[in-house]
């Protein structure tokens, strides 16, 4: 065995909750600059024709959206909006992950025996049910992530001045913006990353070809990050847009798809396809394998706590 060692005693709700909001964290801490790269790259040519937006492009590919930022804008650019990321996860993660079990056994009655189905559907209200908890907090870290520019003023001094801001400029609706694009990201991405990480991992148990151990974990969890790329990069995309868009530029979510396919073309629906993938395949070995583990570690200090000298 690789790792804490499994309990004989499986973990508990709480601590499900816990340990994935925490687990998020240390996939955000590591993995952020992946993911402002993404945004950074999503929004590129935004408003502009694809000749125009290709010839005018600031950042090209991963590696070369970093290096610039960090030669324009300073080390420190990458971590713009870290503080909300970190507010988002441990609101939002340890919703649509930590209760994600627990849904899944209300769908199926305490059957031992889920169908893709009952998953399918726990991954979505689950998903759905931490959008409407944790939308704020995404809103403000992707304003963040995508405000910096060489030269440029900044939009919001701080987390709190962004979410006062918002608040001021845009009412309350505007910490809220983007709420059905993000409810049909999250949807789509919990169905698609945790189901899958739950397939993959009971096929490789069943099969007898891995036992329930780090390698069972990390090889699962990068199956997830994969597939949940492909699926979800077209609402990502649009989700990221919207949410960063001035007040009035677009009327709603469908309008600010159907500019991008008029002006950009479909391609533009996969912008930031490779950070994505690298960010999300890179997050979910980090954030699966250190989940795992904590629920391993959590219940053993809990059964040894209870257990009679």
């Amino acid at each position: 065995m690789v790792g804490f060692k499994a309990t004989d005693v499986p973990p508990t709700a709480t601590v499900k909750f816990l340990g994935a909001g925490t687990a998020a964290c240390i996939a955000d801490l590591i993995t952020f600059p992946l993911d402002t790269a993404k945004v950074r790259l999503q929004i590129q040519g935004e408003g502009q024709g694809l000749v125009r937006a290709a010839a005018n492009a600031q950042y090209r590919g991963v590696l070369g959206t970093i290096l610039t930022m960090v030669r324009t804008e300073g080390p420190r650019s990458l971590y713009n909006g870290l503080v909300a990321g970190l507010q988002r996860q441990m609101s939002f993660a340890s919703v649509r992950i930590g209760l994600y079990d627990s849904v899944k056994q209300f769908y199926t009655k305490g059957s031992e025996h889920a169908s893709i189905g009952s998953r399918l559907l726990a991954g979505s209200t689950t998903g759905a049910l931490a959008v409407a908890i944790a939308q704020p907090t995404d809103v403000v870290k992707v304003r963040f992530q995508a405000q910096a520019r060489a030269g440029g003023g900044r939009r919001y001094q701080s987390t709190v001045d962004a979410y006062k801001t918002i608040a001021r400029e845009e009412g309350f609706r505007g910490l809220w913006k983007g709420t059905s694009p993000n409810v049909a990201r999250n949807a789509i991405v919990n169905c698609a990353e945790l189901v899958t990480y739950d397939l993959i991992k009971d096929a490789l148990l069943k099969a007898n070809l891995m036992t329930d151990d780090l390698p069972c974990h990390f090889t699962s969890a990068f199956g997830a990050g994969f597939c949940t790329t492909i699926i979800a990069s077209p609402v990502d995309v649009v989700k990221t847009r919207y949410m960063n868009s001035a007040l009035g530029q677009y009327s709603s979510a469908g309008h600010c798809a159907l500019t991008m396919l008029q002006k950009e073309g479909p391609r533009a629906f996969y912008k930031g396809f490779m950070p994505s993938f690298l960010r999300l395949g890179s997050w979910n070995v980090v954030m699966f394998v250190t989940y795992e583990q904590l629920k391993r570690a959590l219940m053993a200090a809990c059964t040894s706590r209870e257990a009679p000298f």
